[in-house]
């Protein structure tokens, strides 16, 4: 087999390392929507409660007393930066499905062509 042109080495190695990436915003994205999915449980469990219920967040490995408007207002805050981060990984990776898409097009048309730039018999 013939040794590969430097330019498809080099758009080999792109596909590779966008498929990484990809690989790795797809875990960050599952561990935010995660975090999301705990968020959303706590604040339903916490509007369930009454106002007069003791309520504690945790803070490193200590649970606090804490008062439940200021423990809602944090959820609330959270939940929504939660969102706003997820919907930016959304967006990556559409952007880096589009790109690696694109170079599978260009390697496929690429190889289909023989070391003289003609079509392949």
């Amino acid at each position: 087999m013939n040794e590969l042109p430097p330019q498809i080495q080099n758009q080999l190695a792109q596909l590779q390392q966008i498929q990484q990436q990809a690989q790795a915003l797809m875990q960050q994205k599952s561990q935010v929507e995660m975090v999301l999915r705990e968020t959303e449980r706590a604040l339903e469990e916490l509007k369930k409660t009454d106002d007069n219920a003791v309520v504690y967040k945790a803070a490193g490995e200590l649970l606090v007393k804490a008062n439940k408007e200021e423990v809602l207002k944090d959820l609330e805050e959270k939940k929504d930066s939660l969102d706003v981060r997820l919907k930016s990984l959304a967006r990556q990776e559409e952007r880096i499905q589009s790109r690696f898409t694109q170079l599978q097009d260009q390697l496929k048309a690429a190889l289909g062509k023989g070391p003289s730039g003609k079509e392949a018999s």
